[in-house]
């Protein structure tokens, strides 16, 4: 198996945990390769000397199907890999080095179980859907494509309205800070800080949520993903923001976005004794009552 490790590397970031994974990466024969900022990160706070081999300058061009991307960081890294494969059948691990740590369920002290997991097969490939972001996108916008959510946001002080059609109906005129499409992966980020159901990953569903709507009767609501959700932006401000994931940018009022559930999949490696219930829980505290620890 080959393994293609991406990361950030940060000054303030310990090179140590890396180094051990690197270490027990080289231990058990796979194939590796690193990009060379990393590389240049690891052979400065480790001294660990990582050849040409071991190297290359762009993720894009060490992907290759029979690989496992190893993401190394948080849930932004995550994303930042995602953004690279751009829906290409590219399964993808993410230890998390950072806080959260969502999408990258592994912590960063775990990595041998993951590695044994890997080398023996002991484990499943789960697909996560995106969405696909048509409509006035930015030219520089190369990957119109939303693992956890598609946002619009009011560029100023004063609320914007945005006129949402499922399947060609007129369904609601959100006057609000904004509104989110989110994915079920999607839903327990941005989604579920303005007040989004938890949705299951395997769900075939979109859930539009509203960002601190005037109108205190507009919820969220969850709709199948084989609808196509057309966004449209009536604003006083001149310009609004827009996010596809951790990717932002300005557009003007009067822009219109259409969702859709995309063809394209993310596949993620899931360790067999990491479930997402498990995840809520240790992650969220989901469900956890502090009159237990008191006891």
């Amino acid at each position: 198996m080959k393994i293609i490790l991406f990361s950030r590397p940060s000054n303030g970031k310990p090179t140590k945990m890396f180094g051990a994974l690197v270490r027990s990466i080289e231990k058990r024969g796979f194939d590796y390769r690193m990009d060379s900022a990393t590389a240049d990160w690891l052979e400065c706070g480790e001294g660990v000397q990582v050849g040409p081999e071991h190297r290359y300058d762009s993720l894009c061009s060490a992907l290759s199907e029979e690989a496992v991307v190893i993401s190394y960081g948080g849930d932004g890294t995550l994303l930042s890999v995602v953004r690279a494969i751009g829906g290409r059948n590219i399964s993808v691990l993410g230890i998390n080095s950072g806080r959260l740590g969502f999408l990258a369920t592994v912590a960063s002290d775990k990595f041998d179980t993951a590695l044994d997991a890997l080398q023996s097969g002991a484990y499943t490939i789960e697909k996560r859907t995106l969405l696909r972001i048509e409509g006035d996108v930015q030219e520089d916008v190369v990957f119109p494509l939303a693992f956890n959510e598609f946002s619009i946001q009011r560029g100023g002080r004063g609320m914007i309205g945005i006129k949402v059609e499922i399947d060609s109906r007129t369904v609601a005129n959100y006057w609000s800070d904004g509104a989110i499409v989110a994915t079920p992966t999607g839903s327990t980020a941005y989604s579920l800080s303005a007040g989004g159901p938890i949705v299951a990953p395997e769900c075939n569903c979109m859930i539009l949520t509203p960002i601190a709507p005037h109108n205190l009767t507009m919820r969220p609501i969850v709709i199948p993903d084989n609808s196509t959700l057309r966004l449209t932006i009536d604003a006083r401000e001149p310009q609004a923001l827009v996010g596809i994931d951790n990717e932002n940018f300005t557009i003007s009022t009067g822009a219109s976005f259409t969702i859709t559930r995309a063809q394209e999949e993310v596949f993620l490696v899931r360790l067999q004794n990491i479930s997402f219930y498990d995840t809520l829980k240790d992650k969220m505290m989901w469900g956890v009552d502090s009159r237990e620890s008191k006891q």
